[in-house]
């Protein structure tokens, strides 16, 4: 059975992998945030569980109390566990959120993995997970991108459509959570759920944010069913912070931000490499697949200047170009253009949060652009465009999330000139709830698209985006759901571009 047949018959139950023991019986079962894989290499992987028998606990510890927790984990290469190829015991501690990261290694290229976990005489949920091909493989690959999921504006049905589709790789573009108080953020939909009591400040309510959306059934069968590479965005702290910059007059924003980093990684696979310390978290990574492809996970918050002229949409913000205005920083682009450079990957895949394309809202001469994206700081686009530029790179690809809208689009050395030279394109993938059930406005949509004649499609549908990379081209296809105001939506494909190897171009 496929994994997506896997999914469709009602999740990995269909093949007898979850379950407790009997001397479980009548004790609580501590697996109820699922788990998850995460950062595929050619020989390893990231396992995580998250042990919470009560996941919304006042203390923010699951109900776990106060003492460590030994678990044990299997690694198998068959479904029925009858192949055992790794295992191990963790020790899942109150310090770290009774949190486990394991990181087997010596494992084979390019295959499929299965694995669980058992603490407290009950059995994980299994899940699958796959290692990246040799290192001079050029095997095709689908990876889904997806972002911006809030709780309250409605169901994540699409994270399980994204699931049944077999992605080998799914990349999570940020906004996982948000931090806002029940209700201060109104969707389309109105609240469809509640959020956790008050706004997020403390490592406890961050902690006990982040179990409310793993608890959501649908999230936990996508992470179950592929490994993921995430990158956080501002919702996961707070809204449009950058840098040492609060988003908003909050005091505190330090503490804040410390907590907010803690409880990132306690809840997500990554390595050991990115465990913070103090108020740094390292983010930015690269993860190979094969010869075919090479993603490249940027930060966008950590190291960015102040957004000019206070954040949101501005006609005329002359401070928008100023050359002082930073996105990634210097020793970020530094460490982009070396590995653009070193990849010799058939596709380089910029997975990164804030539109990159120009995007201009206003009809006729004027331009009104969003400062919380690129259009916010035109020196530091066009610093990265000159390392892609001058790295080489064959096929560049940026995957984009944050602004609730689907878009596809052609990237050009100067968006004022239709005939400038191709940089590469953008896919940006719409929210998985974010803004309740969305809508197609056709007169917006059309004004968009003649304002910016670089894009070639605009959805604001909730969904999530599909890529199929072979050495021959890469298929990108937008999913979209009408509602999410409730569960069970189909997911149809509205859009379909190609992009062939060397284009640095949409086939329209």
């Amino acid at each position: 059975m496929t994994r997506r047949g896997v999914l469709a018959a009602g999740g990995l139950t269909a093949l007898g992998l979850t379950g407790g023991s009997p001397a479980a019986a009548g004790r609580p079962d501590p697996f109820r945030l699922g788990v998850a894989s995460g950062d595929p290499g050619p020989d390893g992987v990231v396992l995580w569980t998250r042990l919470a028998p009560r996941p919304l606990a006042e203390d923010g510890l699951g109900g776990m109390g106060s003492r460590p927790v030994e678990v044990r984990w299997q690694l198998a290469a068959d479904e029925r566990f009858r192949r055992i190829v790794r295992r191990g015991t963790a020790v899942a501690r109150p310090s770290g959120g009774f949190a486990v990261h394991v990181e087997p290694s010596g494992l084979e290229p390019g295959r499929e993995y299965f694995y669980r976990f058992r603490a407290q005489g009950h059995l994980s949920p299994a899940g699958r997970t796959r290692t990246a091909p040799p290192r001079g493989a050029l095997t095709p690959m689908t990876f889904a991108a997806a972002s911006c999921s809030h709780y309250e504006h409605g169901y994540f049905t699409a994270y399980r459509r994204m699931a049944e589709q077999d992605p080998d790789l799914v990349l999570h573009l940020g906004d996982y959570l948000y931090e806002y108080a029940p209700g201060d953020y109104g969707g389309s939909n109105g609240v469809v759920r509640g959020h956790t009591a008050g706004k997020c400040q403390t490592l406890t309510d961050y902690r006990r944010r982040h179990a409310q959306y793993k608890s959501d059934p649908d999230l936990r069968a996508a992470h179950a069913a592929a490994p993921w590479a995430v990158i956080w965005d501002d919702h996961e702290l707070e809204d449009n912070w950058v840098g040492s910059n609060p988003g908003s007059k909050v005091p505190g924003f330090t503490a804040r931000k410390r907590a907010a980093m803690r409880a990132y990684y306690e809840n997500m696979p990554l390595r050991a490499a990115s465990r913070p310390s103090g108020t740094r978290i390292q983010l930015f990574r690269r993860l190979s697949w094969g010869a075919l492809a090479s993603f490249h996970l940027l930060d966008t918050r950590q190291y960015r200047t102040d957004q000019p002229c206070d954040d949101w949409l501005r006609t005329g913000c002359d401070a928008r170009t100023d050359p002082s205005n930073r996105v990634l920083g210097a020793r970020q682009l530094r460490w982009l253009e070396s590995g653009l450079r070193a990849s010799g990957a058939r596709w380089d895949v910029l997975a990164q949060q804030i539109f990159l394309a120009q995007r201009d809202f206003a009809l006729g001469p004027a331009v009104r652009s969003g400062m919380d994206s690129w259009d916010g700081y035109t020196a530091e686009r066009g610093r990265l465009f000159d390392a892609v530029q001058r790295s080489g790179a064959r096929n560049p690809v940026v995957l984009t999330g944050d602004v609730h809208t689907a878009f596809a689009g052609d990237l050009l050395r100067d968006f004022d000139d239709p005939s400038s030279a191709r940089i590469g394109v953008e896919l940006v993938a719409t929210s998985i709830a974010s803004d309740g059930d969305g809508y197609r406005d056709r007169g917006v949509n059309a004004a968009l698209l003649a304002e910016n004649p670089h894009f070639a499609f605009v959805d604001q549908r909730r969904g999530y985006t599909l890529g199929r990379l072979t050495p021959e081209a890469l298929t990108a296809d937008f999913h979209t759901l009408e509602y999410v105001s409730r569960r069970g939506a189909p997911a149809r494909r509205a859009a379909r571009f190609t992009v062939p190897d060397g284009a640095r171009s949409l086939a329209r």
